[in-house]
């Protein structure tokens, strides 16, 4: 007898070993699939019911991992971490280098385990462990989102049966770190000559120091149409994008060719990046002279904090949404609005814009006079 969607309970026929004829089983079985294989199991009962209830359990149970091939049962956190290390090898995804700290996370509490081993019990006691730690929200669901990709990944290809319940927290969305202008003429102070020009650059565009700066090249850099550019597939959002010439920003960037100019002759060399060292060698990392540059001048921000900046400082401009979005980077208006930072002279200059068109509309005379229903 078949059952929808499940498989069939059955009574096996055998031979009677005296009389030679066939017989049906009085015990009822059941026949269930898993990755389009047959399994058998005897329900050790002669009621047809207790076959049926039998059967619903075991396809629950395969559907949860419980009864996989051997193939399967063996699939380990180790290969689910290659499976999303290739993947993001494959697709050239810029936060290659953030995934390996986010892993290193996730081994403490899951090498070593199968995934049928990973629940969503463990999951929540990571989770819980982490915030004990005093890791932030978004930083735990950067590694929950590594985690179900891992999944995901490995459900696809059919070593996983099944991807587990990952709970997101709630996040605070408004970011809050910003350079007042203050700050960055302290903080520009302290920084080696050669790092100046890529963080007075950040500080107006608002790009991304490593993936979207520091890979410029002179080809990106138009001096005749006055922009910067980033070719369509080499950003985030793969869409490309430019940034007109403020007046800071064409000299700025004047500079670094002139710079670069004299470094080619003096070395007989070609510089092609707009960001380079005093030998006319790249800008591969920052860290080392950011830190310093922090810790001397005492102003705590993030270099991401340049983008928050831009941003703000945009929106104070008045320079169209739209217009802002695209120079920026951000694909979407909710992404902007997480960044657009509204601050106490913000409101208040907003207030008193108010108060001024409360005073206009005040002066203003009724249409006709209101006439009294008796």
């Amino acid at each position: 007898m078949n059952v929808r969607g499940m498989g069939r309970i059955f009574q096996p026929s055998y031979k009677d070993k005296t009389t030679g004829a066939l017989k049906k089983s009085a015990k009822w079985w059941i026949e269930f699939y898993i990755n389009g294989k047959p399994h058998r199991e005897s329900s050790k009962s002669t009621k047809e019911s207790d076959a049926k209830k039998l059967l619903k359990t075991r396809v629950g149970e395969a559907g949860i991992g419980k009864l996989l091939p051997s193939e399967v049962a063996k699939t380990t956190f180790e290969d689910l971490k290659k499976l999303i290390s290739d993947d993001y090898a494959k697709n050239e995804r810029d936060s290659a280098d953030q995934l390996k700290i986010v892993l290193k996370r996730l081994d403490v509490a899951f090498a070593g385990m199968t995934a049928t081993e990973i629940t969503a019990g463990h999951i929540s006691a990571y989770q819980a462990a982490q915030k004990k730690e005093g890791y932030a929200n978004a930083t735990i669901n950067r590694d929950m989102a590594a985690l179900k990709r891992m999944f995901r990944l490995g459900h696809r290809i059919g070593v996983v049966a099944t991807v587990p319940h990952i709970e997101m927290l709630q996040e605070q969305n408004v970011r809050k770190g910003f350079f007042e202008p203050a700050e960055f003429k302290t903080l520009l102070m302290h920084l080696a000559d050669e790092l100046k020009p890529l963080f007075r650059v950040a500080y107006i565009t608002g790009w991304r120091v490593k993936s979207e700066l520091l890979t410029r090249g002179w080809h990106h850099v138009d001096f005749v149409h006055k922009k910067l550019r980033i070719e369509p597939g080499e950003d985030k959002n793969k869409s490309g994008r430019e940034f007109p010439f403020t007046a800071d920003l064409e000299r700025i960037l004047r500079e670094q060719r002139r710079r670069a100019d004299d470094v080619q002759r003096k070395r007989d060399i070609v510089v092609r990046s707009v960001f380079f060292r005093e030998d006319g060698t790249p800008i591969r990392s920052y860290r080392h002279g950011w830190k310093e540059a922090v810790d001397i001048s005492g102003v705590q921000r993030i270099p991401h904090d340049f983008r928050r900046t831009a941003v703000r400082n945009l929106e104070i401009a008045g320079v169209p949404r739209a217009a802002a979005m695209k120079m920026v980077g951000h694909k979407t208006e909710s992404i902007y609005r997480r960044y657009a930072i509204v601050d106490e002279a913000m409101m208040q200059d907003a207030a008193e814009r108010l108060s001024a068109l409360h005073k206009q509309h005040a002066r203003v005379k009724p249409t006709r006079k209101l006439v009294r229903m008796s």
